[in-house]
């Protein structure tokens, strides 16, 4: 290829025949896809077919108020699906990169997307390679591969070197010719290994079942009772009338509406704490997960090096601070540094911030927590720039003027170090290096003595140890300024090591610790060196200080040393495949699994994971596009956040199931044991479609908007396949409907006994039960965080006194007015209700957990 690039008709016709240079983006959904999807679940058909009932018996009413339902819920999910979606393509936009290429032998800026085979780019500091490239150039060229390998420290690249679309350019420059774009390329390669859509969560599958069961019961029921009625000698018409209207009562038709509300109130919450739901079922599967598998660079770790430990031949030193900010703290031994201590630490800050080519910007809004010191450059070198600021050395800019740069060796792959030389006020020559140890720590470069040298070198093997990225800085002052920077690399002072890392966020041990106490594992799977994984591993407590056999290498993974992948906790040097694989692993157990990432190669196990939880700051479009969850704060706390609120959700939805089904269980055996106690017929079609509509209306609806249980960090995951009506809910609610059916048996039968109306006193005593289990089952009882919930119950009440006492009700439902003792009579069935509600909360809240 010409090195005056590109021709632009020849650029045109690559772009028309191969297509842009775009991983192939995800087909947009349209709205009746949406809404069918919605229509399609087991319980919307279960409400489809009890609202054609309703029809069938002329009851127009409630088949209206189920046809509401119906749109509420499929609105809701549709809304909030759409909503997300608007907002992932927002941070897509503002992270759409641009590149600069040659085209007719003059460089031209255009969008990466029109960037062809065969362009030849124009890199610089800070620029997204916008496709696969080979080097034809590079000049001190450093790149940031973290987002495609996980690895948290900038690769040097030289000539020749390929480089990853994707990836970032933080240091020199570079003339690269393009060898892949779009889906070729291996941020397209990784990208489709996503291909294959989402399995159904955890509650979906529950509630699906929970479904088929209803809508076969509910057929079973009706059959039952018609028969039963003409063997009576009842009429036929009645009788099929009231079988329908107990079937529709049978079925917690705003079950849906409460699912979808508590998910959507859900949403709103993690919304405003800093977390976007692009897939409303996924707020509930949060409450599920037992697995956390989590990246290291950005999410257990700040994302920015750091200068931690500082070691001289006189003494050592430890650094604080936050970040790249040019300040914080330097002891020994927890305490200050005296200045006789501080001065070699400053001496060795000195020498590493002439050396460096880097800088720090400071916040554009210094009065915004989300606005921080940038580095502009190599981060290493930014980040001795802020910890010489720390030790409170010259300022760089005085400095700089002060010993004004005459040469320099820049970084390179083979000789590992760099070295300036800079004139001194009195007009000597003071040079100033750095680089790794293994080449620095040798008398070629050091005058030192052997006892010193062998000392710095057992120093720097312990820091690599710990995990820690090390240097060795050095100086000499000549009299005369140097042929070459390279020429002066000889007969230096040691100045000491410098030990620097992506440190882990002030929270991530505190995360991790929640983690724990609510029963979830942490797995830590990242593309980073084994000893650096390990090391910040044990640092936040995710393996124990001494505990090395919990660390896989992908090399180790690829060889197949370990048989059960679910007995590690630290996964190093992973591929993207890999990663499918671990999850693949713990999903095999029956473990309901969270993945967090922000790079390209966490794309594919985000998609495999039953959560996939993306970073919105820093992440990759594709990791986004993957994830279930977006972070806007990348904070892994926000996650531990998210699964409490998740829990919350489940544990309101068993809780109106609970309550829904005790109340239809026991209409139905009022219904059915009634005759037998001598009440006829003991509640007309009408008032049991009444009671339904109050009960499962408001009521239920507000149910789904309780707060979570004191307790609900603090206990484990519940297994994958256990049933919603599981871990003690479905005798919890036969035992409701039980003292639910006895105490208002007993009050119709008194009613009956002593000349009251009876029917009106049954209806009214049925009614106030399930408003006394609604209100009994809360697991906060005077909380004031859902007041929506005791005004439903009043306003519930008030509907039941107006079918008694409001005339054109009275006409509707056949009922008629009830004195004090009816009253009473129902009122004692109420508390029965709540008693019973709340008995039940603590005969079976250790086996439940809510």
């Amino acid at each position: 290829m010409a090195p005056s690039g590109l021709t632009e008709a020849e650029a045109e016709r690559r772009l028309a025949e191969r297509g842009r240079n775009e991983v192939a983006p995800a087909q947009p959904v349209a709205v009746y896809t949406r809404v069918l999807a919605q229509l399609r679940d087991p319980l919307i058909m279960v409400l489809l077919g009890a609202a054609l009932m309703t029809v069938v018996i002329g009851d127009h009413p409630d088949a209206v108020v189920i046809g509401l339902v119906i749109v509420f819920n499929t609105t809701v999910g549709v809304a909030q699906e759409v909503r997300a979606d608007h907002a992932v393509s927002a941070l897509s936009a503002m992270s759409a990169p641009g590149a600069r290429v040659v085209r007719d032998g003059a460089p031209r800026e255009l969008p990466a997307t029109m960037v062809v085979q065969e362009d030849v780019l124009l890199l610089s500091e800070g620029d997204i390679v916008a496709a696969d490239a080979r080097l034809t150039e590079a000049s001190a060229l450093l790149v940031d591969e973290s987002m495609l390998t996980g690895e948290s420290v900038p690769v040097d690249k030289s000539r020749d070197s390929l480089l990853a679309a994707g990836t970032v350019v933080v240091r020199g420059r570079g003339v690269a010719t393009v060898t892949a774009t779009g889906g070729a390329s291996a941020l397209g390669r990784i990208a489709a290994l996503l291909e294959g859509g989402k399995e159904p969560t955890p509650l979906q599958r529950r509630l699906a079942s929970l479904g088929r069961i209803l809508a076969v019961a509910t057929v079973a029921l009706c059959v039952l009772f018609f028969a039963m009625g003409l063997v009576r000698g009842l009429p036929a018409s009645t009788m099929a009338v009231t079988a329908i209207s107990l079937a529709v009562a049978a079925v917690p038709e705003s079950l849906p509406a409460v699912v979808t509300l508590a998910l959507a109130l859900g949403a709103h919450r993690m919304a405003a704490r800093h977390a976007l739901v692009r897939r409303l079922p996924a707020v509930e599967t949060l409450g599920s997960v037992s697995v956390l598998a989590t990246d290291k660079t950005g999410t257990l770790t700040e994302g920015r090096m750091v200068v931690q430990h500082v070691w001289t031949p006189r003494g050592e030193a430890d650094l604080f601070g936050v970040g790249y900010e040019p300040y914080g703290d330097v002891h020994t031994e927890n305490r200050p540094l005296t200045p006789d201590e501080l001065a070699p630490v400053r001496e060795l800050l000195t020498a590493a911030a002439l050396c460096n080519d880097a800088s720090l910007n400071p916040p554009r809004q210094p009065t915004s927590e989300g606005d921080r010191w940038t580095p502009v450059g190599d981060p290493m070198e930014a980040a001795l720039l802020a910890a010489a600021a720390k030790a409170g050395c010259t300022d760089r800019t005085i400095l700089r003027r002060t010993y004004p740069r005459t040469q320099e060796a820049p970084f390179d792959s083979s000789r590992k170090r760099m070295t300036t030389v800079h004139r001194t006020p009195t007009g000597a020559a003071l040079v100033c290096l750095k680089g790794a140890p293994e080449t620095v720590l040798n008398s070629a470069i050091l005058a030192d003595g052997s006892d010193l040298v062998r000392g710095a070198r057992q120093q720097a093997a312990l820091m690599a140890g710990r995990g820690f990225r090390v240097l060795a800085i050095a100086a000499g002052e000549l009299r005369e300024q140097p042929d070459s920077a390279a020429r002066a690399e000889t007969q230096l002072r040691l100045l000491g090591l410098v030990a620097i890392s992506d440190p882990p966020k002030p929270t991530a041990v505190a995360t991790l610790t929640a983690c724990r106490e609510a029963g979830i594992t942490p797995v830590l799977i990242t593309g980073d060196h084994p000893a650096t994984a390990q090391a910040i591993a044990q640092r936040v407590g995710l393996v124990g200080k001494h505990d090395t056999t919990q660390v896989l290498s992908g090399q180790d993974l690829a060889a197949g040393r370990v048989d059960d992948l679910t007995t590690i906790r630290v996964f190093a040097r992973t591929d993207p495949q890999q990663k499918l694989d671990i999850i693949a692993a713990w999903r095999a157990r029956g473990a309901i699994t969270a993945m967090t990432g922000d790079g390209v190669n966490d794309g594919p196990a985000l998609r495999e994971a039953d959560i996939g939880v993306a970073m919105g700051a820093r992440g990759t479009e594709v990791a986004r596009q993957a994830a279930d969850l977006v972070l806007t704060d990348d904070e892994l706390s926000t996650v531990v956040a998210a699964i409490e609120e998740g829990r919350r959700v489940y544990d309101n939805i068993r809780r109106f199931l609970v309550y829904g089904l005790a109340g239809g269980t026991a209409e139905i055996l009022v219904m059915l044991i009634g005759p037998l106690v001598g009440l006829p017929l003991p509640l007309r079609a009408g008032q049991i479609l009444w009671i339904n509509l109050l009960t499962h209306g408001l009521t239920g609806v507000a149910m789904g908007a309780e707060p979570a249980a004191p307790k609900a960090m603090h206990r484990p995951p519940r297994p994958a396949g256990q049933h919603i009506l599981g871990a003690g809910a479905w005798q919890r609610l036969l035992a409701l409907a039980a003292a639910v059916t006895v105490a208002c048996l007993a009050c119709g039968a008194a009613a009956h006994a002593w000349g009251l109306p009876w029917q009106s006193v049954l209806f009214l005593a049925l009614l106030g039960a399930q408003l006394g289990i609604a209100l009994g089952l809360r697991a906060r009882l005077l909380t004031k965080q859902n007041v929506f919930m005791p005004g439903a119950v009043a306003v519930s009440a008030l509907a039941a006194a107006a079918a008694l006492y409001f005339p054109p009700l009275q006409s509707l439902l056949e009922t008629e007015p009830l004195g004090w003792s009816g009253i009473a009579l129902a009122a004692a069935a109420a508390i029965t209700g709540y008693v019973a509600a709340r008995i039940s909360r603590s005969a079976f809240s250790r086996k439940s957990g809510s």
